[in-house]
């Protein structure tokens, strides 16, 4: 807190609301959408291995791992930008493309970085009510303006799970002044499984103000090293380079994600178990009568409105959960006050949320 007379913050910087991450004393930690299997153990075996040139700095381009990531996915490695997470990315594009008198849009249950973002360079979040906690690309478009700089879409969204269709991220971005960049928040795509969903890149190679990003602290399982990475216009790709870092991704990152990135057959036996546990969590949790929303992703959302007086209460379930050493999300922070996020973990840890929450319901 500042002192009366003491530095003084732009203004803005005061009205942020810190972003709070998903708690971690506990033994069974399902609050961050941490990937269900951990690494794969060739990205720890290099880990393990960069050991002995921590002395060094590393490549501050990246071409490495950003060589595998085009590689993997099918792009040309000259768009890519890596970053500290893709919170850096998505802060470096908030910060190079609005300011003060701007407008950030985005989705109603959408990202919590986006609104911090925006209030950290002056500009002003703007929010579109989402249907059926989907976003909506009509009430997206009604609220552009003049001063709209970038539109955001988490696809798939945290936190509700949902998505939209190609052809709806397509109508969207057709419905945007040229000068505005529409953001796709990609961080959950390596979990999908729907043919008329795509994460982007195609929109990105056909059009200027198309920004897809994507991270590594999901599926990949490497939130501590704090990898992300967008594609984008040659434009765009540009000015981010000019503004972030100069070493912003650790050489312990870069190797780890390339040998993660490179594994095919652990990310497909990651995206098999969450499928696998993500339908039988929800299904058992809608046998004990709550409401579980369909989700694409690693989590899903539960709702405790409708129940009886006393089990209908979110806070008090999570408290429930806690006290079981089970680390669940609480929502009040989107919007969402009756509903828990929990994240898909390994079949122990969805047998034992599910024995709490039927306990809890017992109670």
């Amino acid at each position: 807190m500042t002192q009366p007379n003491g530095p003084q913050p732009r203004p803005g910087i005061l009205d942020i609301a810190a972003y709070v991450g998903g708690e971690h004393q506990g033994h069974i930690r399902l609050a961050s959408n941490e990937g269900a299997l951990g690494p794969s153990p060739k990205a720890m075996d290099a880990y393990a291995a960069a050991a002995s040139t921590l002395h060094r700095y590393p490549d501050g381009g990246s071409a490495a791992l950003r060589g595998a990531i085009a590689k993997r996915f099918n792009l040309d490695a000259d768009r890519i930008v890596c970053g500290a997470g893709s919170d850096e990315i998505i802060s470096l594009l908030i910060r190079s493309y609005a300011g003060p008198g701007d407008e950030v849009l985005y989705s109603q249950y959408g990202f919590l970085m986006y609104p911090i973002g925006a209030k950290s360079v002056g500009a002003t979040p703007v929010t579109a009510p989402e249907d059926g906690l989907t976003a909506s690309v009509d009430n997206l478009l009604a609220r552009v303006t003049p001063r709209t700089r970038l539109v955001f879409l988490a696809n798939p969204n945290n936190p509700t799970g949902t998505y939209l269709p190609a052809s709806e991220v397509a109508r969207l971005h057709a419905g945007l002044p040229p000068d505005v960049i529409l953001v796709i928040d990609a961080a959950y795509a390596e979990y999908m499984n729907k043919d008329d969903y795509t994460a982007g890149e195609e929109l990105v190679e056909q059009f200027p103000n198309v920004v897809m990003t994507r991270t590594f602290s999901k599926i990949f399982a490497l939130g501590s090293l704090r990898i992300g990475w967008c594609y984008g216009p040659a434009g765009i790709v540009d000015v981010l380079n000019r503004v972030r870092g100069p070493f912003n991704v650790s050489n312990a990152a870069h190797v780890a994600g390339v040998a993660a990135v490179e594994d095919a057959e652990f990310l497909d036996r990651s995206r098999r178990h969450n499928e696998q546990w993500r339908e039988w969590f929800s299904a058992t949790v809608r046998e004990l009568g709550l409401t579980v929303h369909p989700s694409v992703t690693n989590f899903v959302l539960v709702d405790f409105k409708g129940q009886p007086a006393g089990k209908d209460d979110a806070e008090a379930a999570r408290q429930f959960l806690k006290a079981r050493g089970i680390l669940v999300r609480q929502m009040p922070s989107y919007g969402l006050p009756s509903c828990l996020r929990v994240t898909i973990g390994t079949e122990q840890e969805m047998r034992a949320v599910a024995d709490a929450l039927r306990d809890f319901l017992k109670a």
